[in-house]
């Protein structure tokens, strides 16, 4: 005689594996606090960065070049999230969609969208650093 165990029994060993893992970290965090010593004199609480005082408001603006190229690093990045399942079935596609080269043609086109976003940064001088402008 077999017994079925329900489907969601299944899933303990995971979520206990979670809770140790919150419980470890938590309690790693809580048992510093007690055990640290805690002297917070001026010296220690001042800003601290390379051995070097600071000086000046660290509120400072930035060029919003920095965020352009943080979002097209995203932008690339997840360019290559999609583009590495569809290498990896590249050669099943045929056989999955019926048509030999849709596979090739659909990420021809996905490709096609990501040069042209490309070619519009290029054209609008974000990855051009030599003459910082901030009119962008």
């Amino acid at each position: 005689m077999t017994t079925t165990v329900p489907y969601f029994w299944q899933y303990i060993p995971l979520l206990l594996q979670i809770l140790a893992a919150f419980g470890l970290g938590l309690g790693m965090a809580v048992g510093s606090h007690f055990v640290g010593r805690h002297s917070n004199t001026k010296t220690k609480l001042d800003a601290y960065e390379c051995g070097i005082v600071s000086v000046g408001d660290a509120r400072g603006r930035f060029s919003v070049r920095f965020y352009l190229v943080a979002m097209l690093f995203i932008l690339f990045d997840v360019e290559v999230v999609f583009m590495m399942p569809w290498a990896v079935i590249y050669r099943q596609l045929p056989a999955i969609t019926g048509q030999p080269f849709f596979g090739f043609w659909e990420m021809l086109v996905y490709l096609g969208f990501v040069a042209v976003g490309l070619f519009y940064i290029v054209k609008k001088g974000i990855l051009n650093w030599s003459n910082d402008k901030n009119d962008l």
